[in-house]
């Protein structure tokens, strides 16, 4: 039987959300297959946690933990760390150093989709599209002018390198704006501001299932909030609505986008990435590289409603990294 390290936790502000994601993978893995750990991770420790909730520390030399006097390694690593470090490639790089295969893409890849400026710089010239944005560095000089006469209003303050819409706002007048900036500056020192996309908002799965690139039942996004906020993501202030209530030829056309940006990145694992369809046009706002998996995230609705059981989704998941 393998032993599988689900990583959750993190050093973000998505910590919680994480070990909620972590758990529902540790309760969905089939247990014929896997013997799961659950291993959280802090800035101020790393630990394997038991059934009774017992702590047991990481050897960060090698990834192992000992329990009453046994040495356990393992054999493949669940990622489910939302954010930093789980979600922008240091955990991926470190598992690499080790050689021990995990689930998500690889260290390049979430680097790059974590740093929503670049990943959209890097699809752009495929024929991508995205909204018209400015972006700011903390300690630049902020020409509030300049820039909402580039972005127009409203437009979308955001956090480059964040999620669960942790910083963001939506900015209506010039007034809100330098509070806004204030505000993503507290997630992340590097911003992006975005024009105002008017649309409907989808969110596409994209995962390898059995060696096969496979979009999932696309999920559209009703927020009862201005956008799709926190509450409308964890507190039920927004519809899910899977399928999306959109025409088969805009399914497809959607599909095909959002395949062909995991094709291009050479990702692997899960991604999930988000787009406003405004005349006709998906444009991509972010793809997510750790989307979660709680039973009432947007990858598990829409695995669902394709016929993948959690359990299938996951095991899956671990035999794409074991094979890698």
């Amino acid at each position: 039987m393998k032993k599988v390290a689900i990583i959750m936790g993190g050093y973000s502000s998505e910590y919680q959300i994480s070990l909620v994601s972590g758990n529902v993978v540790y309760q969905f893995l089939d247990q014929n297959l896997y013997q799961g750990y659950r291993i959280h991770i802090f800035k101020e420790k790393w630990v394997y946690v038991d059934d009774n909730d017992k702590e047991y520390p990481i050897d960060r030399n090698d990834f192992s933990t000992t329990v009453n006097g046994e040495k356990i390694n393992f054999d493949v690593v669940f990622n489910a760390i939302h954010g930093t470090p789980g979600e922008d490639g240091l955990m991926q790089a470190y598992f690499e150093l080790l050689g021990i295969p995990q689930n998500s893409c690889d260290y390049y890849q979430a680097a790059l989709t974590f740093n929503k400026r670049d990943l959209l710089s890097v699809l752009k010239p495929y024929g991508i599209k995205t909204a018209t944005s400015c972006y700011l560095n903390l300690g630049d000089e902020i020409n509030v002018d300049t820039i909402l006469k580039t972005v127009g209003l409203p437009c979308f303050v955001k956090p480059n390198k964040s999620g669960s819409s942790f910083g963001i706002s939506k900015v209506k007048s010039k007034e809100e704006f330098l509070p806004a900036i204030e505000t993503a500056y507290k997630e992340d020192n590097e911003i992006i501001i975005e024009s105002f996309l008017d649309g409907t908002e989808v969110s596409v799965g994209v995962i390898n299932y059995k060696g096969k690139v496979t979009v999932l039942p696309i999920t559209e996004i009703v927020s009862e909030n201005d956008f799709f906020d926190y509450e409308a993501k964890y507190l039920g202030k927004s519809q899910e609505i899977t399928p999306a209530r959109i025409s088969a030829e805009m399914t497809e056309k959607v599909s095909a986008v959002a395949k062909k940006a995991y094709e291009v990145l050479k990702m692997s694992g899960f991604s999930r990435s988000e787009f406003i369809i405004v005349n006709g046009e998906p444009h991509m706002l972010e793809m997510n590289t750790i989307p979660g998996l709680t039973t009432e995230s947007l990858i598990p609705q829409q695995a669902k409603e394709a016929g993948i059981s959690l359990t299938d989704l996951f095991t899956n998941a671990l035999e794409l990294a074991l094979n890698k």
